[in-house]
Order: C-alpha cells, then sequence, then structure tokens
C-alpha cells in the first residue's frame, strides 16, 4: 500500500519555520542537514584525514537533534499522518515521465524504477549513486552549506551569498530535471 502526505497549510507550517528561525537566531545558531555530516564526520575522526573536520563536536552536537528529528519526523508521517490519496501530477508531466521508463509516476513518494533494490544496484544505478553523491557533497562544500541551510537560514538572515546559492540551487534543478535526468534515463 503507498501512502502520500497531506502537505500542511501554508498558514500552520510558515508560523512553525519561522518560530524554529527565530529561536536558532536568538541563540546563535543555524540550521542545516550538511552541517550534520561534517559533525558526525568529526565523531567519526575524520580529523585524522584532513584539517576540514578537526573541531570540537561537542559544540555542534546539539544540531545532531535535527537528523534524529527528521528520522522520528519521517516515522510518524508516514505511519500517523498519511492517507491512501496518490500524488495530484500535471498529466504533461505523467506522459513526460511515462516517456522515460516510469511507469507509475505520481502512485508512489519516490518511483521505483529509481529507488528499488535491483535499480540502485545495477550499474547505472551505483554509478547514479555515486557520482550523484560525490557532487552533491562538493557542492554543499563548495556553497558552504546545504540548500536546507542556506534556504531557510540564510535567506531569513539576509545573507547574499545565501541567495546566489539558492538561485543556483533552482538553476541546477531546472537543469537536471529538464535535460539531465531524460538524457541519463534514455540511456
Amino acid at each position: 500500500m503507498n501512502y502520500i502526505l497531506n502537505p500542511w497549510p501554508w498558514y500552520v507550517s510558515g508560523p512553525l519555520i519561522s518560530l524554529v528561525m527565530a529561536l536558532l537566531l536568538y541563540f546563535g545558531k543555524t540550521f542545516g542537514m550538511s552541517s550534520n555530516l561534517k559533525t558526525m564526520c568529526t565523531i567519526a575522526g575524520a580529523g585524522k584525514v584532513s584539517n576540514f573536520f578537526k573541531l570540537n563536536w561537542k559544540e555542534q552536537s546539539w544540531n545532531l537533534t535535527v537528523v534524529l528529528g527528521a528520522i522520528i519526523g519521517g516515522f510518524i508521517a508516514t505511519q500517523f499522518l498519511s492517507n491512501e490519496s496518490i500524488t495530484d501530477l500535471n498529466p504533461t508531466t505523467i506522459t513526460e515521465l511515462k516517456q522515460l521508463g516510469f511507469e507509475n509516476a505520481g502512485a508512489t513518494l519516490v518511483p521505483s524504477e529509481m529507488y528499488n533494490l535491483e535499480a540502485i544496484t545495477s550499474t547505472k544505478g551505483l554509478l547514479l549513486l555515486i557520482i550523484g553523491g560525490l557532487l552533491v557533497g562538493f557542492g554543499t562544500r563548495y556553497a558552504n552549506g546545504c540548500t536546507s541551510g542556506h534556504a531557510i537560514t540564510g535567506l531569513s538572515s539576509l545573507q547574499k551569498s545565501s541567495l546566489i546559492a539558492v538561485i543556483g540551487f533552482f538553476i541546477g534543478g531546472l537543469i537536471m530535471t529538464n535535460f539531465i535526468l531524460p538524457l541519463i534515463f534514455s540511456l
């Protein structure tokens, strides 16, 4: 059975995000998932290999609650806040996805053609995971933060660099969706 989440209305989620950001700014903290990866790598001993990971991870350990919250929130959302409706995709999008080989576009949260065990263990799937992971890691490091950090924390604190990064993220997403992904799935 496939479960689809109904998004919270903007008048609930928007103020909650604003409240969290106000609290983080008040306490001098920043939000972003990539900083958690850096903290976890530091805990695992990556500082022995690279100076980038030489930091006092205990000062950033509070941010690991974001990872824990994402895991718990994801579980709660899929187990208790989901319904059996399918994603309402534009018919043109469904047609384009079917042309790329996605049989049940919108029927599940993620397409099984990309995320089932057979797909990710194939040569093509492994290459996509490895190259994609390297590109995301490089981009996150080069932009000095991830999409959530720049789009939520950076923009709410009016950082010009975050505005530039978010514009770049959107341009990259459009290029990936409209040009690179169709090319990959046509191979």
